[in-house]
C-alpha cells in the first residue's frame, strides 16, 4: 500500500528497534545503512516505552493531511475498514482513521475509500499496544471497537481493559467518547464490570441491539433507563461489517455499550470471573478449555 497517500504503515517493529525514525533535523544515516529511502530518518532511543514517537503527523493530522478543523474519530482493530469507510461517507464533518495491523485486511477499505475520493478516512497501520505515540494529547475525540478479539485469557490484551483505557487518555480529549460494538458476551460483560468499577459515565449499553424494542438496565449497573428506540436508524449502528453479519447469521445478538472516558481517576480492573464464550468464528470449537476467566 504503499502508493496510497492515506495509509501510513508503522508496525512496533519497526519502531522498536534500537533505532527508530525521527525528523529531518535529527540524525540521518547514510543510504549504506540499509535502511529504506521512505525511513531513512532514525535516531537511538534508550526506551521506547517511555518516549513518544517522533511519528510526523502527531498532533498535525488535521492540518496537515485532513486539512480541517474537524473532529477525529478513530476505529481500533479497524480489520477492512468497513466501519471507517463507512462512517467517513456518512459523516463528511469527521476525519476517520482505520487502525490495524494486519496490512492485508486493511488493503480492502482502503482500495475501496481511494476509488471513491474520500478525503475524511485515512488508515494507520500499526500495533494498537504503541497507539498513544502517533496522537497527541487530546487530538482525538471518539473511539471506536468494532467486533474485537475478546482475548479472554488475558486482560491485559482486551481493547476495554484499563490498560488500552490508560493509553487512550493519552490522546483522547478528556471525556471523550468510546464505543463497543460486539458479539462476544464476555467481553461485553467483562467491559460492564470495568466501567461500573471505574465509575466511567455510560451513554447506552444493551444486550440486543437490532432485537430490544424496550431497553432494561442491565442489572448491578445503576445508570439511568435507556430505550434502544433512541438508536433506531442511527447511522453509525446501521453499518454491518463483514464479522458482524456472520454472528448475526449464526443467531448471536449484537451488544453495544457507549461510554466515556475522563482524563483524571485512577483505573482499576474488576476483580470478577466471568464465563468463557462457547465459540468462535468459522464453526470452530470453544476458544478455552476454561469455563472462566477474569
Amino acid at each position: 500500500m504503499a502508493s496510497y497517500p492515506h495509509v501510513f504503515e508503522y508496525p512496533m517493529g519497526a519502531l522498536v528497534n534500537d533505532e527508530l525514525r525521527m525528523t529531518n533535523d535529527e540524525c540521518k544515516l547514510p543510504a549504506s545503512s540499509g535502511c529504506d529511502s521512505d525511513s531513512s530518518f532514525v535516531t537511538r532511543h534508550s526506551s521506547f516505552e517511555t518516549r513518544h514517537s517522533s511519528f510526523p503527523l502527531r498532533g498535525r493530522w488535521r492540518q496537515e493531511f485532513f486539512k480541517n478543523d474537524n473532529p477525529i474519530v478513530l476505529e481500533l482493530g479497524c480489520g477492512r475498514g468497513e466501519y471507517a469507510v463507512g462512517l467517513a461517507r456518512r459523516y463528511p464533518d469527521r476525519n476517520f482513521i482505520g487502525v490495524d495491523i494486519k496490512g492485508s485486511r486493511m488493503w480492502s477499505g482502503a482500495t475501496e475509500s481511494l476509488k471513491e475520493g474520500l478525503k475524511n478516512v485515512a488508515f494507520l497501520r500499526t500495533n494498537i499496544e504503541i497507539i498513544d505515540h502517533f496522537f497527541a494529547p487530546g487530538e482525538v475525540q471518539e473511539i471506536w471497537l468494532t467486533f474485537s478479539d475478546p482475548q479472554m485469557k488475558k486482560a491485559t490484551k482486551r481493547l476495554t481493559s484499563t490498560y488500552f483505557l490508560a493509553r487512550y487518555r493519552h490522546f483522547l480529549e478528556d471525556g471523550g467518547l468510546i464505543h463497543l460494538k460486539t458479539d462476544s458476551n464476555f467481553l461485553f460483560t467483562y467491559t460492564k464490570y470495568m466501567v461500573e468499577a471505574n465509575h466511567l459515565p455510560v451513554e447506552v449499553c444493551t444486550e440486543d441491539l437490532y432485537g430490544d424494542k424496550s431497553y432494561r438496565p442491565t442489572p448491578n449497573l445503576a445508570r439511568p433507563q435507556l430505550r434502544t428506540d433512541n438508536l433506531e436508524g442511527s447511522l453509525d449502528l446501521s453499518i454491518r461489517t463483514y464479522y458482524e453479519q456472520q454472528w448475526l447469521a449464526r443467531g448471536l445478538s449484537i451488544k453495544y455499550l457507549r461510554f466515556r472516558l475522563p482524563a483524571e481517576g485512577t483505573l482499576v480492573e474488576p476483580d470478577v470471573e466471568i464465563p468463557l464464550d462457547d465459540y468462535r468464528s468459522y464453526n470452530r470449537d470453544k476458544r478455552s478449555s476454561l469455563i472462566t476467566s477474569r
